[in-house]
């Protein structure tokens, strides 16, 4: 898959996607990076650590969050994309549902469109990801939160989304898809939903796991936001052996490091 000026080869490796949240109030590093300066150094790091991707966001998505207007999601990301621009030609993927906030951003030079609600919030949005003919991850989520079968469903949710996104005039070769861990479920059908990664591959899609110091570490563990770096890299290992290629995350060393260390183990030999 080519994402900006980087092709993707998701059939035989892994890739890390750094988060960089330009939000002051992001459930683990709101307010870090909600400057420009802060920003472009932080992206820069990223790619330093191993970030092939960067996953820009001037929302938080945390549970509770408080809304903003698409004017202020405009001003918080697209002066900080045309910097990070200036600086390097790293992909750039834009976290969210709004399909003038997409208009915006990618006008200004992202790369492509991360969003959580599955193209299903904004009836606008898929048709400006065709527009531009770039390529867009759809997440799984969904208001209703009470599943007749957690797997069954998740797939039967992200067809809808994938059937707004083929009927928008967006490639199929164009589509990634994300699990959605931590957005519409419980503790419990996170962790199931972990053990049935491999289920999704029934798409045929590239799957990004996002599970970077969320809950279900934190609930699991016992551990605080920063202290979960051991249980992130656990499910970025796992979500390789189950077939995701692409991890969105907050720590980029550890977690490039353990990738690169499931890939040398599976194609050893």
């Amino acid at each position: 898959m080519q994402i900006g000026n980087t092709l993707f080869d998701f059939k035989h490796h892994g890739y890390i996607m750094g988060i960089l949240n330009a939000t002051p109030d992001s459930f683990s590093d709101g307010g870090l990076h909600n400057t420009t300066d802060a920003a472009v150094k932080r992206t820069l790091e990223m790619i330093e650590e191993g970030a092939s991707i960067i996953d820009i966001g001037g929302e938080s998505t945390r549970p509770g969050h408080e809304s903003v207007s698409i004017e202020e999601e405009i001003a918080r990301i697209v002066p900080i994309i045309e910097a990070i621009r200036k600086e390097t030609t790293i992909p750039i993927s834009v976290d969210t549902s709004k399909s003038q906030v997409a208009h915006a951003a990618l006008h200004a030079g992202a790369s492509m469109i991360n969003d959580v609600w599955g193209l299903k919030k904004d009836p606008e949005l898929a048709n400006i990801i065709a527009k531009f003919q770039v390529p867009c991850c759809i997440m799984h989520n969904r208001e209703d939160t009470h599943y007749s079968s957690l797997i069954h469903d998740v797939i039967d949710d992200l067809q809808t989304s994938i059937d707004i996104a083929l009927n928008a005039g967006i490639a199929q070769s164009q589509i990634i898809i994300d699990p959605g861990i931590g957005f519409a479920k419980t503790l419990n059908d996170n962790l199931y939903m972990m053990n049935h990664l491999d289920e999704l591959q029934v798409f045929k899609l590239p799957i990004l796991l996002g599970t970077s110091r969320k809950s279900m570490i934190g609930l699991a563990l016992s551990q605080p936001v920063d202290k979960r770096v051991e249980g992130t890299i656990a499910t970025t290992t796992f979500g390789y052996v189950q077939g995701c290629r692409l991890f969105r995350v907050h720590d980029i060393k550890e977690n490039y490091l353990a990738l690169k260390m499931i890939e040398a183990i599976k194609n050893g030999g």
